[in-house]
């Protein structure tokens, strides 16, 4: 009888929702390392899920990698500071900005080959959007407080947006509204694409300095990540902040998978914040995956699941002068890499 029971008990351990056994879920992982030639820095990415390619910024250049080979294709030369690039598949095109010739790069999104390069309205053109709803591309100069407007099919500038202060990531909900985090004003603004306007803006207090941006449009939710180590959570049609969740250090970037109600975090202190939405007003840390220093930035293939984080290794930092007191460490050269995560 005794043994019975302790069998029993075992059963239960293993079945039972809340206890040890069951916590210990397949975890997230670090899958695959891409190693990508070239040296410098890099920023954003984007997963092309219609030729199933990786897009990567890196210093001067574009770096195209076969997602499922993980080999380079190809790269998409003279794109001076790149930070971001915007996929327009019904136009068969690509839009990079360029954020040290204030520019964006249009290219063919089947070839690869550049079609036309487009002066900006603003300062350093950081982050990139393309909107289905206008087919228009926006962009968001991180020096000029402003976004400026493209016509994605004629390539053609058609506005200049004013904002609040320093924009950042920014995303569209498909139907008429662009959200984008103001970092030094720690708000979020939403922007009507069709007017080209700025109508609302509210804190995303107690975050601060927001910087990635993901969106969940079935529940209308917004998550921003903050340098403060909070990801904010705030419902799209009051502005009301839903919940708080602590994230790594040094975060950049976040997105959100609609068919798993996973957030992930990607912060520059080498960890992956993976939280998971267990309803539209609740929402908990699952783990903080272990990456690599300086992977901060993130992009999702919604078919795999699979994130992708770029990054390398790091030397020293210089001494500080006058001219540059605040160094950055020296990147090592040959050592830039896409960590590939998942389960």
């Amino acid at each position: 009888m005794n043994k019975q029971i302790l069998i029993l008990a075992g059963m239960l351990t293993v079945l039972c929702p809340g206890t040890e056994s069951f916590a210990q879920q397949p975890s997230y992982k670090v899958l695959n390392t891409i190693k990508v030639e070239g040296d410098g820095g890099w920023d954003y990415l984007a997963v092309d899920t219609m030729y199933n390619r990786l897009f990567i910024s890196h210093a001067t250049v574009v770096n195209v990698v076969d997602i499922k080979t993980r080999k380079l294709l190809q790269t998409i030369p003279d794109t001076k500071g790149v930070h971001g690039i915007a996929l327009a598949y019904g136009l068969g095109k690509g839009f990079i900005s360029n954020g040290k010739d204030t520019s964006v790069t249009i290219f063919d999104l089947k070839s690869l080959a550049t079609m036309a390069v487009v002066k900006v309205t603003g300062i350093n053109p950081d982050a990139i959007l393309y909107d289905t709803y206008t087919k228009k591309i926006f962009t968001f100069n991180g020096r000029s407080s402003n976004a400026t407007v493209i016509d994605a099919a004629t390539d053609k500038v058609v506005g200049t947006i004013a904002l609040e202060g320093k924009p950042e990531f920014a995303v569209t909900d498909g139907k008429g509204k662009i959200f984008v985090n103001i970092e030094d004003k720690s708000k979020l603004c939403e922007i009507d694409p069709s007017s080209m306007k700025a109508v609302r803006t509210w804190s995303l207090s107690p975050g601060e300095e927001p910087s990635g941006l993901a969106i969940d449009i079935k529940n209308q939710k917004l998550f921003s990540v903050c340098d403060n180590n909070k990801m904010v959570v705030s419902d799209i049609a009051s502005g009301k902040i839903i919940s708080i969740v602590p994230i790594g250090d040094r975060v950049d970037g976040a997105v959100y998978d609609a068919s798993t109600g996973i957030i992930f975090s990607s912060n520059g202190d080498g960890t992956l914040t993976v939280i998971k939405q267990e309803s539209a007003e609740k929402y908990s840390v699952l783990e903080n995956l272990s990456t690599q220093k300086g992977a901060r930035t993130i992009a999702l293939n919604p078919g795999t699941h699979h994130v992708y984080l770029p990054t390398a290794e790091y030397g020293d930092t210089p001494v500080p002068t006058a001219e540059n007191p605040h160094p950055r460490a020296v990147i090592k050269p040959g050592t830039f890499v896409i960590l590939e995560c998942g389960k």
